[in-house]
């Protein structure tokens, strides 16, 4: 069994000391008598101070031409290659990114408000990182553009053209986002009729909330803003830290609508009226809001009915009301929708007053939920056990006070007339019959309860948006301070995101396996007879199939030649040489 082919060197040390090498072409092949590999010589070369060095080039461009995406170059007489660039990840965001018209919006805005600097390609420089090797402003400018990456201009741009254009982003968001939002609806021919909506929390690695609001406001354009930084409800479990609330409404298929950053003490159901007044006039068709049990009041059904606006929300089902009373246990048939949703329409109260309600089952979470509750329960009988008896007159003890107040077990637990605990069965029961349920409510009488179902269910599309800008594109740490440049950091974010989705839509893949497949195009710089050529190496028929499922048109072949510059060869590219 061969394990690798090898350019095999070896030394001899003549009687006079000299030490003479030979090359040789070898493999390794497995020895089952030794148990070990052994090396098996294929060709021998000769001395290495005899070699004809014009055969072995000959060689070994012979063998890089069978690998459409290497160079070779290298191997051609009189040619140093002096660096190499990853350059597909960059390519496909930037023809994205004009696609979208971002670049003549920016450049539009920035003429009517005047200036000369690069905002355009600082901020798309930016973006591009986020959707690569997403780091720092700092690092972006000093290391990953100089170093990491091949992107035409880049010498131009330094560390204050990224933080003004930062604030230029932000003093202009709202016509940027209109006018991204128009193109990409149209581009994408996206449904618009359905807007999903939720809000997550981002912590900050600081101790001290933020005291004085509207720091930097000169730089945003005079913009009014309150302090970010504040503690309230984490859903990421950190309320120790100080945090900000984002908002983020997506369309059917995931693609961005809009941005939002509220102060971390926001709640959640306080921020719809916003979220309805900043999308009025958008031009969104008949715009159903959606949204889970967080945005559920009765003063947000209010507000969302205004208007003969429409809504699906999220009912919450522990909370005592007549959900729990009357629809959860409202006797009647399911209609089946697939293999693991059932759905029952629910009437509550008459004539205006009525309220429409869908409950959703699912059997396969049910039963998931059922083994998780057993093993709970288990746990729980263990951890009684070993609790002690307490005494007449006697409080509890740490162990019981700690199972009281965890999330894990409290919901079971209730306290016996002699001061213990015990599992309260009544509570076990209430849980079981809500075991792969859900309740939904809408004021739209013109959508089936099927179509409830199925709208809301596809909510998840913002949670999978919140995995991609917390993991993907990293989100955080978030290193600003002042609040316009917090708020600038979330719009890159999102528009990295709306790239990535247009991507990912039309490759029908994943934006980590599309991005590692364009990183294999790269940019070679080589000196060959006292010039500099900077030029894209092959692209591979696999990546050249995905380049016309994203609507892509090959990169170019040569990006610059300079004749007479000196340089000296990167260690990595002199050694390789």
């Amino acid at each position: 069994m061969c394990l690798g082919m090898y350019l095999r060197t070896t030394r001899r040390k003549n009687a006079d000391g000299s030490t003479v090498e030979y090359h040789q072409l070898a493999e390794n092949v497995w020895d089952p008598t030794k148990g070990c590999a052994v090396a098996k010589v294929v060709y021998n070369f000769g001395r290495a101070d005899q070699l004809d060095a014009v055969a072995m080039r000959r060689l070994a461009s012979s063998i890089l031409r069978a690998l459409p995406g290497e160079v070779a170059v290298s191997a051609e007489p009189g040619v140093v290659v002096l660096d190499s660039w990853p350059y597909g990840t960059v390519h496909v965001v930037q023809s994205l990114w004009r696609e979208l018209g971002i670049d003549r919006v920016l450049g539009e805005l920035q003429a009517k408000h005047g200036g000369r600097q690069p905002f355009e390609r600082a901020l798309f420089a930016m973006v591009a990182n986020r959707t690569s090797e997403p780091c720092s402003k700092l690092y972006c400018r000093q290391q990953w553009l100089p170093e990491e990456v091949f992107l035409p201009g880049k010498e131009k741009l330094e560390l204050q053209h990224f933080y003004r254009a930062m604030d230029f982003l932000e003093a202009h968001k709202e016509q940027v986002e209109r006018e991204v939002f128009f193109h990409m609806a149209d581009l994408m021919n996206a449904d618009v009729d359905v807007i999903f909506y939720d809000t997550t929390s981002l912590h900050f690695e600081i101790d001290e909330e933020d005291s004085a609001p509207g720091l930097g406001n000169k730089l945003a354009g005079g913009q009014k803003y309150e302090a970010l930084r504040k503690r309230g409800h984490s859903k990421n479990g950190r309320s120790d830290v100080p945090q900000l609330v984002v908002g983020l409404a997506v369309t059917r298929d995931g693609l961005p609508v809009r941005s939002w950053v509220f102060p971390g003490n926001t709640v959640d159901v306080t921020t719809v009226e916003k979220v309805k007044q900043d999308l009025r006039g958008w031009r969104l068709g008949r715009c159903v809001f959606v949204g889970d049990a967080g945005m559920n009041s009765e003063e947000n059904r209010r507000r969302l009915a205004l208007g003969a606006g429409k809504y699906i929300l999220a009912a919450r089902m522990r909370a005592g009301d007549e959900v729990t009373k009357e629809v959860v246990t409202r006797g009647g048939r399911y209609q089946i929708v697939g293999d693991n949703l059932r759905i029952k329409e629910v009437l509550v109260g008459d004539g205006a007053r009525q309220r429409r309600y869908v409950v959703c089952f699912n059997p396969i979470e049910a039963e998931r939920q059922r083994q998780h509750r057993q093993v709970v329960l288990e746990e729980l009988a263990a951890e009684i056990k070993t609790l002690r008896k307490p005494g007449r007159g006697a409080g509890h003890s740490k162990r019981t006070c700690e199972l009281l107040s965890t999330a894990r077990f409290a919901r079971y637990l209730r306290q016996a007339p002699w001061g213990g605990l015990k599992i309260d069965l009544s509570a076990v029961r209430k849980e079981k019959m809500l075991d792969g349920k859900w309740v939904i409510t809408s004021n739209d009488d013109t959508l089936s309860a099927e179509d409830l179902a199925l709208g809301y269910k596809q909510l998840m599309r913002v949670e999978q948006c919140w995995h991609t800008v917390k993991g993907g594109l990293r989100t955080r740490p978030i290193f600003h301070w002042t609040p316009h440049r917090i708020c600038a950091h979330v719009s890159l974010c999102v528009l990295a995101l709306l790239v990535e989705r247009i991507a990912e839509i039309r490759a029908k893949d994943t934006w980590r396996n599309i991005r590692d497949q364009l990183e294999t195009i790269k940019v070679v710089e080589y000196e060959r007879g006292g010039v500099h050529v900077q030029q894209t190496t092959e692209v591979r028929p696999a990546v050249a199939a995905l380049l016309v499922r994203l609507k892509v048109d090959l990169p170019p072949k040569i990006h610059g030649v300079t004749p007479g510059k000196t340089a000296t060869p990167t260690k990595a590219a002199a050694t390789e040489t």
